[in-house]
């Protein structure tokens, strides 16, 4: 047993809809009883591809004591659904970076002489629209040095760099917020601001998110917390618009450095109704 990540199913919050397990091809989840339950420590890789399937959000990652995560027998279990659960996972593995993992899987397919699904089969941008199983709008895409993301600077003044972005689907785990400068804005500061792309988001990692009317913050916290802690972010920019309620996410940011091993700096920035930068400061 070691202290590891790995998830968490609030059962209070889970309705037993299922969405969570084709996005597991590791085969960690199954549903019991009703519920969607965590049926082994040694199936779950702890980075999370399940998270942003789960309408009730409720699946998060948690540190705690765990059984070491076992590569070959989620190989075991893996090979028995089939080539496109395989190539799934091959491709899970590769997106968070999981070297170790990704050659022990290739290793075993080589030791049982099965066919491995992402040798010279298709472009990099193919295999990754035709492996991924679930909702096309939480996909983990990477827009970072990419030719689509220069001629979106060019014709339209994008900088966005990735994609999801909304903070309940983001991933800590993703490559694109790895030692990166993150912006945390809420969702309607970038309908105010005319110049967000250029002036704000340029050259950061984006998370959005409503402090009034979204719901499970607390694990909007955990998300903060594990960007600082697990990404090693270099700084936290909160944007807010002037309304009351906004200053929910500086607090949501604030009170995730305080329970963070790690401390950053933070920069909260306070847009008007208007598109006026009201004020700016490091806190």
């Amino acid at each position: 047993m070691t202290k590891r990540k790995i998830i968490r199913i609030d059962e209070e919050k889970c309705n037993g809809c299922g969405l969570c397990i084709p996005n597991c091809p590791e085969g960690a989840i199954q549903i019991i009883d009703g519920k969607a339950r965590l049926i082994s420590d040694l199936f779950c890789d702890g980075l999370g591809a399940c998270i942003g399937h789960c309408p009730q959000g409720a699946i998060t990652i948690e540190e705690r004591e765990a059984k070491d995560y076992d590569e070959r027998k989620v190989m075991e279990n893996i090979v028995k659904q089939g080539k496109n659960v395989i190539k799934a996972h091959l491709e899970h593995l590769k997106e968070h970076g999981q070297t170790i993992y990704l050659n022990e899987a290739l290793g075993y397919l080589k030791e049982k002489e099965i066919e491995n699904p992402l040798e010279g089969k298709e472009d990099e941008m193919q295999k990754h629209v035709h492996t991924f199983s679930g909702c096309p709008g939480s996909k983990m895409m990477d827009f970072r040095n990419s030719e689509m993301q220069k001629e979106d600077a060019k014709r339209q003044g994008s900088q966005l760099r990735q994609w999801p972005i909304q903070l309940h689907l983001i991933s800590p785990n993703a490559s694109y917020y790895q030692k990166a400068d993150v912006l945390l804005s809420a969702d309607c500061v970038a309908y105010s601001l005319g110049d967000f792309h250029n002036d704000y988001l340029k050259g950061k990692s984006l998370a959005i998110a409503c402090p009034k009317l979204d719901v499970g913050q607390e694990e909007y916290l955990e998300k903060i917390k594990s960007l600082i802690d697990d990404a090693r972010i270099n700084t936290l920019t909160v944007m807010i618009m002037q309304v009351p309620c906004c200053m929910g996410l500086v607090n949501l940011a604030k009170a995730a450095l305080e329970k963070s091993k790690r401390k950053i700096p933070i920069k909260a920035i306070v847009v008007s109704l208007h598109g006026e930068i009201l004020s700016e400061e490091w806190i």
